[in-house]
């Protein structure tokens, strides 16, 4: 994956440590990330300042290059490191991770949208969002997540075959609940086929077809209407 991609996917998942180890390493980590945090700010603001539309009240996924564009368009602004430094902040920040997770366009500097966000881009932000609301939450998320993953995999146009070879990664967490996730779209299909032939072999008209079963015609429709 190249420096740019890098830069907009979130950091990979760390290896799991005991509480009493995360316990005694927090102090310690939160003064670093104040320590990295603060050499960058004068660069975000700069780069509000010059592109708002960009990395103002609402983020948009940026291009992949855009690095090399802010340094040759503003070397004067701009070191290699602290620009580096201040994207990898950005681009790891909730806010920038809802609108790849969203399947938002990539802009480049002028706002326009050039190109789409990689699948395996959308599948990374959407678990790095999940794990963060659920260390956040005693209600158990990965429902949420299942729909998600769904989602993002019907978007992506690609085969099924094709968008695993696309995502896969070593963490096993992620690979259960991409798992869940189709597995529980094969038990939707599935339903969806057995009432598609129970409704050609009834005879019966939509509506008529709903009121045997006691269910609500537009939900008929849609099932009938349904593509694997």
């Amino acid at each position: 994956m190249t420096t740019e991609s890098e830069l907009e996917a979130p950091a990979e998942t760390p290896s799991a440590t005991s509480d009493s180890a995360r316990s005694a390493a927090a102090p310690d980590a939160a003064q670093s990330r104040r320590k990295h945090v603060q050499p960058v700010q004068p660069v975000l603001e700069k780069l509000f300042e010059l592109y708002p539309h960009l990395f103002g009240a609402e983020f948009l996924p940026l291009k992949l290059g855009i690095f090399q564009e802010l340094l040759s368009s503003h070397p004067e602004h701009f070191s290699r490191d602290a620009l580096k430094a201040a994207l990898g902040v950005h681009t790891r920040s909730t806010r920038y991770l809802q609108c790849v997770a969203a399947g938002k366009q990539r802009h480049d500097l002028q706002g326009a949208a050039v190109e789409a966000v990689a699948p395996e881009h959308v599948y990374l932000a959407i678990l790095e969002l999940f794990r963060r609301r659920q260390a956040r939450s005693a209600q158990d998320l990965r429902p949420k997540l299942r729909a998600q993953l769904l989602a993002a995999f019907k978007t992506s146009g690609l085969t099924r075959q094709d968008y695993l070879t696309r995502v896969q990664t070593k963490d096993a967490e992620s690979t259960v609940a991409l798992e869940d996730a189709f597995a529980e779209l094969d038990q939707t299909l599935a339903r969806q086929e057995a009432l598609r032939s129970a409704y050609e072999n009834s005879g019966k008209t939509v509506a008529e077809f709903a009121e045997m079963y006691g269910m609500d015609r537009r939900d008929v429709t849609r099932a009938l209407e349904a593509k694997g």
